[in-house]
């Protein structure tokens, strides 16, 4: 391959990041298209061949071989396949005797120094181009396509209203007022960590949604803080999160020995108050996970202290009893702690006061939450925060 070529191929592949053999692709498909300009006829399909060695080309007419022709350009009857093999055009394979389905090529690269012209050159370089920045784009969404649900770190490099630009190196991503944790402020040049929501592609390039109030972003958080989550020894069964203000996150260790709540939290608290002072102060309560659905739905109503849960499997509900001075707790403020607590279990959660035998008997006060996002895949065991 001439030396100064390989260079340049070289350094464009590197600083695209595309593949030597598609920019090579790129290359032909633009001669093809100079070679159309100047010399090409309606009725060929014109492919070039680039010779890297020489940096020479050869030029093919291509047809395929069919019963019934339709497009006259790309495609050619049996008999006249068999009359142009005969002349000299070489089936697919290199076989001189043509069939149905083969490829007839016909070389009609220009003699000597033909050159193109001006505007065939100038269509060249556009195709290239154009092909470069296609093939950019497909890199771009690619790359990020497969970052889907994962937490990075970008710069904040604007705000258009309410609407948060994130910078993320290679592309730019939007952080919608949907997506954003209530209350929260973003500075310009400032960098935070977002989710990358989802990515779809556009002409422009790949649009890339983030999110901050997503709960995976909890859970991306702990698995960079926590050493036994990352390692497989901790696992993390649901999340269920009111952006800004409270989360739960239900926890299990597959190991004997291993406390998963303690592991989460960290020693005095160090792990999760990073995870809370990323996101804004947001209270965390992190709980055991526990396939007994009974222990799973009172360890998810923490910090209240559960006297007993009655279950109805069919139609999803549990009655869950507390003392009188334990009822406001386990419904929390504007119904918070139940609301939650029904979102990680999965369960419709109604909470009913408790009466200690020879109490007086009042009328039972009842809190009702309702799964209102799919369900968490379990929970148990908890750790009140005590902020």
């Amino acid at each position: 391959m001439n030396e100064q070529f390989e260079t340049a191929l070289n350094q464009i592949a590197e600083e695209k990041d595309i593949d030597k053999a598609e920019i090579l692709n790129m290359i032909e498909v633009s001669l093809a298209a100079a070679f159309r300009k100047d010399y090409g006829k309606k009725d060929q399909n014109i492919v070039v061949e680039f010779l890297p060695e020489t940096l020479g080309t050869k030029v093919f007419d291509v047809k395929k071989v069919v019963e019934v022709v339709e497009d006259t350009a790309k495609e050619i009857s049996l008999d006249d396949a068999k009359k142009l093999s005969a002349k000299g055009g070489s089936a697919s394979g290199g076989k001189k005797t043509a069939k149905i389905g083969d490829e007839i090529r016909t070389d009609i690269t220009p003699k000597t120094g033909a050159k193109f012209g001006r505007i065939a050159a100038q269509t060249a370089k556009q195709v290239i181009v154009q092909k470069i920045r296609e093939a950019e784009r497909g890199v771009l969404f690619t790359d990020f396509k497969s970052k889907e649900r994962q937490l990075v770190s970008g710069m904040i490099q604007r705000l258009e209203g309410e609407t948060v630009l994130v910078d993320l190196g290679k592309a730019t991503g939007v952080l919608f007022p949907s997506e954003q944790i209530k209350g929260e402020k973003y500075n310009m040049g400032s960098r935070i960590k977002v989710l990358i929501l989802h990515v779809e592609p556009t002409a422009k390039g790949p649009k890339i949604t983030l999110s901050r109030s997503h709960p995976d972003v909890v859970r991306r958080l702990f698995e960079l803080e926590v050493p036994e989550i990352h390692n497989g020894i901790v696992e993390i069964k649901g999340v269920s999160r009111e952006a800004g203000s409270r989360s739960k996150v239900a926890v299990w260790s597959s190991q004997d020995g291993v406390d998963p709540i303690g592991a989460c939290v960290g020693q005095r608290g160090s792990r999760v108050q990073v995870v809370m002072n990323e996101l804004s102060g947001e209270k965390i309560d992190i709980i055991s996970w526990s396939e007994d659905s009974v222990k799973f739905i009172a360890n998810a109503l923490s910090p209240a202290k559960i006297l007993n849960v009655e279950l109805n499997e069919a139609a999803k509900e549990a009655k869950v009893g507390v003392l009188s001075d334990q009822l406001s707790l386990a419904i929390g403020k504007a119904g918070q702690n139940v609301r939650l607590a029904a979102r990680l279990t999965g369960w419709k959660i109604d909470i009913m006061e408790e009466k200690i035998a020879g109490e007086e008997t009042k009328e039972p006060e009842e809190a009702e939450a309702v799964v209102g996002e799919k369900p968490a895949e379990g929970t148990n065991g908890e750790i009140p925060n005590d902020k």
